[in-house]
């Protein structure tokens, strides 16, 4: 980046996930134009998925930076932060039960998250519906984000949150990811409580590990998905 002072920067930002948000909140409360880049249509576009634990250690410290930690922590789930840990048989061999006051990781929906986030940001800051193509432009600058839709915006700095197939990945390094022969299945049980209760009363309100399985509580709702 040449620019003299990076307040006069442009600086964009392709991907509205959690690290992408955070970025550009922190960003913003140093008085530092940002933009933010995000393939979906819109925030409501897809289901943004599960849980995310705020480790106090990583996450919170973001938060914090980005001057949202006591608002995360009243939308998040201390109790989430209990493991149970089954054998084949389905024997229990480990859990944690949290204390009341134990906020070291505590469970968040990464929707409510999301949305905390995006409310946190200047208006216009997220544009939706740009799925970058290709990262062009000199080494040092500006760089030309370049879309599929034909369209171009220029930035001094661009700041890849886009995942693991990222495209701004690809202007700095070949890797590419590699499927390690190890897969997820997701199963969802709408109102798990009163219609699968047994489900319930098994996974608990964090995390179940066990072989074959694992199984995260979804809040609200009270889903479960194994």
């Amino acid at each position: 980046m040449t620019s003299p002072a990076p307040s006069r920067a442009a600086l964009g930002i392709v991907g509205a996930g959690p690290g992408g948000l955070t970025c550009a909140r922190i960003l913003q409360r140093h008085g530092i134009a940002v933009t933010v880049y995000d393939r979906d249509p819109g925030p409501s576009a897809r289901d943004q998925g599960g849980t995310l634990d705020l480790h106090a250690d990583n996450g919170q410290l973001a938060l914090y930076a980005a001057g949202l930690l006591d608002e995360s922590f009243a939308l998040a789930r201390p109790e989430g932060q209990e493991m149970r840990q089954f054998d084949l048989h389905g024997r229990l061999r480990r859990q944690h039960v949290p204390a009341a006051d134990e906020l070291f990781k505590p469970e968040i929906d990464r929707g409510t998250l999301r949305d905390l986030l995006l409310r946190s940001l200047a208006p216009g800051t997220v544009q939706w519906g740009r799925t970058l193509e290709r990262v062009g432009g000199p080494a040092d600058g500006p760089r030309q984000l370049h879309f599929t839709d034909g369209t171009t915006a220029e930035t001094d700095l661009v700041i890849g949150a886009d995942g693991a197939f990222s495209r701004v990945r690809q202007a700095l390094s070949p890797a590419v990811p590699e499927y390690t022969g190890v897969g997820f299945l997701e199963a969802w049980f709408s109102d798990v409580e009163k219609r699968h209760p047994e489900i319930a009363e098994v996974v608990g309100r964090g995390p179940y590990v066990g072989r074959p399985i694992l199984a995260l509580p979804v809040p609200h709702t009270w889903e479960h998905s194994r």
